[in-house]
């Protein structure tokens, strides 16, 4: 089990949660930034397949630490969640799909919205959790790179199946098995986030965009590129690009693809490395094509006809934001029901209609066609069998790891 360290992130680590903050993914502020720059409206089997998905059976391995568990007196769940991350009424004041769970099980969700960055609430919470102590918080939900560490420090709770048989049963076969979590005893997917090329067909004028070496090398995009910057999703689809698994890249990887990025800034092929403010520069013009998040280029293509998106022949890359129960959390099984709540079909459907990410529940393009066909029918919310084979995830790094790669990514965006 890792050893927790106070005070670990370099200073290249923290420029790059700062650059989260700012712009990022991290800020998963999107839906805000797109209504005040698109002006538009925005935007996985039976009880039998227990045995056979690879899900390890409670207890086994290594496991945080339970607390007793007040879930039978205490008819309460208290959830922590990223903004603008949960389906809401016309009145912006109630969510509608929590409403539905209390209704149906006397248990009243408390639902918070503070978390805004990864390493900025991993700073907020590791103290408590150092220290052997409730966060005031039975579920939480995190990215893939930050769950995983709390796994390998064993601050989060190891999930018991017998509460979770609609999760056990429904989770996408895409997103079951990452190398974090092994067999998704820990953590279930809140939603899948994908990297894909989104292109604005006007500002194209006639030229073919089809794959990242595209965006790299034809010297018809030049200095109408654009790449993110977070280090995972840039790198990751250049590395599918070049052939290679970004789970399982090595140090000579990651160098040859920071040469084939440094190249195509030194001749100024890229415009400039974004957040998800790339949604205004593309929405115009300004950028014929970039790296973006499906979640944006959803939102996009339903306000502008010019932006569209495709997915190499190469695969593209996805990430996941993840529902955890940390150590010593009160309510332990209100949390599991929770969490097992949102893998039925019909509340995922009501979830994946609002905030149109990637949604982790097989069986739930039934429900959605009920409520949004065309949401139904967008492989970026529920992927075909061809998307999903496309799907790669970007390794768990080292810290040692980290830091190196973030210096040279830093050093190439000029962050």
């Amino acid at each position: 089990m890792e050893q927790y360290e106070p005070d670990r992130l370099s200073p290249v680590q923290l420029a790059a949660t700062r650059r989260s903050l700012l712009s990022g993914r991290a800020s998963l502020t999107r839906r805000s930034l797109l209504r005040a720059s698109a002006g538009g409206a925005l935007a996985v089997g039976g009880a039998g397949a227990l045995s056979a998905c690879g899900i390890p059976p409670a207890g086994k391995g290594r496991g945080g630490v339970s607390a007793e568990d007040h879930s039978a007196r205490e008819k309460v769940v208290d959830f922590s969640n990223w903004t603008e991350y949960m389906d809401v009424d016309e009145s912006e004041k109630r969510h509608p799909t929590l409403d539905r769970f209390t209704r149906r099980t006397g248990i009243k969700v408390r639902y918070t919205e503070d978390i805004n960055d990864n390493n900025e609430f991993f700073g907020k919470v590791k103290p408590q959790l150092a220290a052997g102590q409730d966060t005031g918080r039975d579920i939480i939900v995190l990215t893939d790179w930050l769950a995983g560490r709390l796994i390998r420090l064993g601050w989060v709770q190891k999930l018991d199946p017998a509460n979770l048989p609609h999760a056990y049963a429904n989770l996408s076969a895409q997103f079951r098995s990452p190398d974090w979590d092994p067999g998704r005893a820990y953590s279930y997917p809140w939603q899948g986030i994908s990297t894909v090329i989104a292109y604005n067909k006007k500002a194209l004028d006639g030229v073919e965009v089809g794959s990242v070496s595209d965006l790299l090398d034809n010297p018809r995009l030049k200095g109408r590129v654009g790449f993110l910057s977070e280090m995972r999703d840039s790198i990751g689809m250049i590395l599918l690009d070049m052939g290679k698994d970004p789970a399982k890249f090595t140090d000579d990887d990651y160098d040859a693809a920071i040469a084939r990025l440094q190249k195509a800034v030194d001749k100024g092929q890229i415009r400039r490395f974004t957040g998800n403010d790339y949604t205004s520069d593309l929405t115009k013009g300004d950028l014929a094509a970039c790296i973006a998040w499906a979640g944006d280029v959803v939102q996009l293509k339903a306000d502008s006809p010019d932006v569209d998106f495709v997915i190499p022949d190469s695969g593209y890359l996805t990430s996941t934001d993840n529902l955890l129960i940390p150590n010593k959390a009160r309510h332990k099984t209100n949390a599991e029901r929770l969490i097992d709540y949102y893998y039925e079909p019909r509340p995922a459907a009501e979830l994946a209609a609002y905030i149109n990410y990637v949604c982790p529940v097989d069986g739930v393009k039934a429900e959605l066609e009920k409520i949004d066909r065309d949401a139904a029918d967008n492989p970026l919310i529920i992927p075909d069998k061809d998307m999903a084979a496309k799907s790669h995830a970007f390794r768990l790094l080292s810290n040692e790891e980290e830091t190196a790669y973030e210096v040279k990514f830093a050093k190439l965006t000029g962050a």
